[in-house]
């Protein structure tokens, strides 16, 4: 396991979740990918996607088939103006790299959004950490591990 994966083993055992990480040779970088290495839709993949909120970084976990609004988003975090933060930024707040940023494990705590639509589903799959890593998690133990606000942020069709 690289370290980045452990240091996501590592958060989430001090968060007494006993989560198995996943790791495929052929890539979970994309939610599709990920979808078809673990055997699931993309519905039930984890996105963790770093918006800053009028200049502060928050953490949005989205379905993998949902686009997130950023309209809905800056409702829910009270802001203005949201936007996408840049690859420098995500690795900056979080430690991780763009296609493995997991839920957990940031070099710093971040208000976190969850997409109400992956309450729907027993079992979701987030990165753990690189491109090839993911592990299993109810959705209501996510949302509890990360203090998340559950919102409906789906950009609609």
């Amino acid at each position: 396991m690289t370290s980045a994966a452990e240091r996501v083993a590592s958060a989430l055992r001090q968060a007494g979740i006993d989560a198995h990480i996943l790791e495929f040779p052929q890539g979970t970088r994309t939610a599709r990918e990920a979808a078809a290495a673990v055997g699931t839709t993309t519905a039930q993949i984890v996105k963790s996607l770093v918006f800053l909120a009028d200049g502060r970084p928050v953490l949005v976990l989205g379905s993998g088939a949902n686009r997130v609004d950023q309209a809905k988003l800056a409702a829910v975090t009270g802001s203005a103006r949201v936007e996408k933060a840049s690859a420098e930024v995500v690795r900056d707040v979080t430690g991780f790299a763009i296609g493995g940023v997991p839920p957990v494990g940031h070099l710093r705590r971040l208000p976190v959004y969850l997409d109400r639509d992956l309450m729907a589903f027993d079992i979701v799959y987030a990165a753990a950490g690189t491109p090839n890593a993911v592990f299993p998690i109810a959705p209501e133990s996510l949302a509890q591990l990360t203090a998340a606000t559950v919102a409906d942020l789906r950009e609609e069709a």
